[in-house]
């Protein structure tokens, strides 16, 4: 059962100018991303603009970057829609498209109890045969997967594989750990605001489900690995400070937008963000691109 491992890639969705996706322009992204050292892929998450995507046009993206991808690196897809049965629904279609593993949420907005989380996550992960994790983040969601339910899950799923936690809150982290031991793997986001990269790997979390590798993927890969060795964990320690002040500048504003920015100042496939979001541009946008030059990733990563 496939277990998602060092550095898991949040993809963003490419919008060609008369806003169809671009995949092409998919293409490029995700050889660049197995060029660089990625682990794995995660399709149609938020930095994917799932909201802003259409049903249909979710599931031609399945089916392309199965086909872009079969073979050379595993992708899961974000399954989580508006009701279980949706939810449920979508992760078979992925499975019968031949996807790697599908991840769930909470339903955002409508607030539900612990019981109800439980009884939500327990019929989507039964409905299918094929890897399943859970991206766990309260702030956007309204809800958070407690540790106890997460173990249940575990203990009740065999295909229940990771868990990418995207909270300030390090208790989680070791209430998991505690609860699950090795049995399922446990990652986290690099959003700075939360600086929990060193907390989770130093617990022996097995990496980060990340938008940095978007723009630096080769540093964003060493700042992942579970920590196996002292080596390991200094390399980890240095690159994750060096870098945090560009993840600072890429978290500035909600996924993808600064992320699209960055790839465009990279002369990179990303194109324009659907609405409502807005574009990043003015003093903030230059900054950005005056710190991509200053710490050499447009040397490094800009398109020749």
């Amino acid at each position: 059962m496939l277990r998602p491992v060092g550095s898991w890639v949040a993809m963003p969705t490419p919008f060609t100018k008369d806003d169809a996706i671009d995949y092409p322009g998919f293409e490029i992204l995700i050889n660049r991303q197995i060029e660089f050292g990625t682990s794995e892929l995660f399709v149609l998450g938020s930095a994917g603009e799932t909201t802003l995507l259409t049903l249909d046009e979710k599931k031609q993206i399945v089916k392309e970057v199965i086909a872009m991808t079969r073979g050379k690196i595993p992708v899961f897809f974000n399954a989580s829609a508006m009701t279980t049965e949706a939810s449920a629904d979508f992760a078979r279609y992925c499975e019968q498209e031949g996807a790697d593993g599908v991840i769930f949420t909470i339903p955002p907005y409508v607030l539900i109890p612990q019981t109800s989380v439980m009884e939500h996550l327990d019929y989507c992960m039964g409905a299918v045969g094929i890897p399943c994790g859970i991206y766990n983040n309260p702030a956007r969601l309204g809800v958070n997967v407690e540790p106890e339910t997460i173990a249940k899950l575990v203990e009740k799923h065999p295909n229940f594989v990771a868990d990418k936690e995207a909270m300030a809150n390090v208790r989680q982290l070791v209430q998991i750990k505690r609860l699950c031991g090795d049995a399922l793997n446990m990652l986290c986001c690099d959003f700075p605001k939360y600086s929990i990269v060193i907390p989770t790997l130093a617990l022996g979390g097995n990496g980060t489900a990340n938008i940095g590798g978007n723009i630096i993927p080769a540093e964003a890969a060493r700042y992942s690995r579970p920590w196996t060795d002292m080596k390991i964990m200094e390399e980890c320690r240095e690159e994750y400070c060096k870098w945090f002040p560009l993840l600072e500048m890429l978290y500035a504003l909600s996924n993808p937008i600064v992320i699209k920015a960055a790839l465009k100042i990279l002369g990179l496939p990303g194109g324009h963000l659907r609405r409502p979001y807005q574009e990043f541009t003015g003093p903030k946008y230059e900054q950005l691109e005056q710190m991509m030059d200053e710490m050499g990733v447009i040397k490094k990563y800009g398109k020749k």
